[in-house]
């Protein structure tokens, strides 16, 4: 041996294309919402989305058809994170008090985050949803999965169809109402959480009527 050192040699994997093209979708869909969620919904433009996500509006048209389409994709991830953030909690032989409880946990954890506030401001100022926007099934989509993950947690309460579907109505209210104020007030986590005691109380009440 003469003494040198060879560099082990490193064995290079090729990513597919669906890997690049995932990450290249990931991107834009961040730079959407870093954008959104710093400069506010008109500021956040085709040029500024595009900086962020280090690629060309082109290459973002082709991935998404354009701006609405990359704004929806925006809207479903975020939708998914907060299904999949509920259906990791365990509901079977748990008491209504201790559903409750978790479900308005888990949910202001998405409601309360910073991804949502970029949700909020999308679903703000995108146009009311007509009968051939792509807008309306996107929302009898979101409705669908909603529906599934609340009889998950309290499909056996027994309200009837009208009750279920305003309480559920409420409940959304709520916790969008609340985000909407953490963004205006800033730091008053300790009020929050009295309020949304107040929204566990009321669920608890509502749901345990039963028949009603």
């Amino acid at each position: 041996m003469d003494g040198r050192l060879e560099a082990p040699k490193i064995r290079r994997t090729r990513r597919s294309h669906a890997e690049r093209t995932a990450e290249t979708q990931a991107r834009i869909k961040r730079g959407v919402v870093e954008a959104i969620g710093e400069l506010g919904f008109h500021r956040a433009t085709a040029a500024e989305i595009s900086r962020r996500a280090g690629v060309s509006w082109g290459a973002a048209q082709h991935h998404f058809g354009d701006k609405e389409g990359i704004l929806i994709a925006v809207l479903v991830d975020s939708f998914n994170r907060f299904a999949e953030r509920l259906a990791r909690i365990p509901v079977e032989g748990a008491s209504l008090e201790e559903r409750v409880s978790s479900f308005v946990e888990a949910a202001w954890d998405h409601f309360g985050s910073p991804d949502y506030r970029c949700t909020f401001e999308i679903l703000l100022n995108m146009p009311s949803p007509d009968w051939n926007s792509r807008e309306l099934p996107l929302r009898d989509a979101t409705l669908a999965a909603w529906s599934g993950i609340w009889d998950r947690f309290f499909g056996e309460a027994g309200l009837s169809p009208r009750n279920e579907i305003a309480i559920q109505y409420y409940t959304i209210s709520v916790l969008s109402g609340l985000a909407a104020m953490k963004r205006f007030e800033g730091p008053g986590e300790e009020r929050r959480r009295v309020e949304l005691r107040f929204l566990e109380k009321t669920l608890v009440a509502e749901l345990g009527r039963e028949g009603s």
